[in-house]
């Protein structure tokens, strides 16, 4: 296997430690240990250093459970966060030749497995013109009797778009009416504005895999702790593979994932992520309201990202680089998701660094002669 660049994620882990601004995260600003422990009730120091059950300890696969209907611990297998996930779900199920269809645009992650494995890669996209959400009839075109895999990320990255009812029974039923598996990267559900769950695509389709972490809707990216949700005979082939991976998550990390996915802890958890999300929103839509001249965007559903579409003839990854260079600010390039002449803003941050670095952004883009109108 040869897998391609992974722009994105090179071009974040390279720089995100090295700018003053990070507007490149798609997550809230993360918790502090001290608050982790504060919120879990956890000792840190009695916890021993061992090596944990490796599909994921038995009460935290049961929490994890309970938050899909008609699931079972036997369902779920924890890995080192949802990156690990996702490669294992696309090792075992992507073949060399595979017809993969992918929902577009989306984070790189799976489409480059995919890529790597030698599949072909087939795109259906989202719409911008459609709120983000993907063309009635599209999936049904495009996945066709010889689809091995189709993949979503929803709600969606880069767009924070969340699939309509409709469109995800479109989704299903072209999938279940070529017999293909369905891989939904679900990691923003519980991140959404209005502080509706996201609905999953668990138990719509036999031939269904969620996966998901506490990176994104939990504010614990440092705790490396993500799982997969798959038919017990699959969860099994994935646990298999996991024997040649990491073998097993961290004691710490199950420890306190244990604990934050309590009925008691996780709709804190979730408020505290919706709560910084609904109120940066507002300065971010602001912000970008009384320029419209220069920037047009969808307003995001879910997730601390706005994918902003600007005006002007310089390249996304051009002009990323200029603000990284000239103003110590980090934003994602469209290009590095397939689409030049966006930027994907991150608005997790606390709400002075939002500000600050919005200014900055403001610094090099009231430079530019806009190329065409962006409303």
């Amino acid at each position: 296997m040869r897998v391609p660049p992974f722009e994105m994620e090179r071009w974040q882990s390279t720089y995100e430690h090295r700018v003053r601004y990070n507007l490149s995260e798609s997550g809230v600003h993360p918790y502090t240990l001290a608050e982790l422990i504060e919120l879990t009730g956890i000792d840190p120091g009695a916890m021993r250093l061992e090596y944990t059950q490796s599909n994921g300890e038995d009460e935290l696969r049961a929490r994890i459970a309970t938050l899909y209907d008609a699931a079972a611990p036997e369902n779920v297998l924890v890995t080192t966060g949802g990156a690990e996930a996702n490669f294992l779900v696309l090792w075992a199920l992507v073949d060399p030749g595979d017809r993969v269809v992918v929902l577009e645009p989306t984070y790189g992650q799976t489409p480059g497995l995919a890529r790597g494995m030698g599949a072909e890669l087939v795109p259906f996209r989202l719409e911008e013109s459609l709120g983000w959400q993907p063309e009635p009839g599209a999936a049904g075109q495009t996945i066709t009797s010889d689809t091995r895999l189709v993949i979503v990320t929803n709600p969606n990255n880069p767009t924070g778009a969340i699939l309509s009812e409709a469109a995800m029974d479109e989704i299903v039923e072209a999938a279940e009416a070529a017999g293909a598996w369905l891989l939904a990267d679900e990691v923003y559900a519980g991140a959404e504005v209005d502080g509706v769950y996201t609905p999953s695509f668990w138990g719509r389709y036999e031939r269904t895999v969620i996966t998901n972490s506490l990176s994104k809707a939990y504010g614990l990216p440092g705790l490396r702790l993500g799982w997969a949700m798959a038919p017990k005979e699959a969860t099994a082939e994935l646990w298999a593979r996991k024997d040649y991976t990491t073998i097993a998550t961290t004691a710490v990390s199950q420890g306190f994932a244990t604990e934050v996915l309590r009925d008691d802890v996780r709709p804190r958890v979730w408020e505290r992520t919706r709560a910084i999300i609904r109120g940066n929103l507002v300065a971010v839509r602001s912000w970008l309201d009384a320029r419209s001249e220069q920037f047009g965007y969808v307003p995001p559903e879910a997730g601390a990202i706005c994918y902003v579409r600007y005006a002007s003839g310089i390249g996304s990854s051009e002009l990323a680089e200029r603000l990284r260079v000239e103003q110590d600010v980090l934003v994602v390039p469209g290009d590095h998701f397939g689409m030049d002449g966006y930027v994907r803003i991150g608005f997790g941050n606390p709400a002075a660094d939002l500000e600050a670095g919005l200014g900055r952004v403001e610094r090099v883009t009231a430079s530019l002669a806009p190329a065409v109108r962006a409303g």
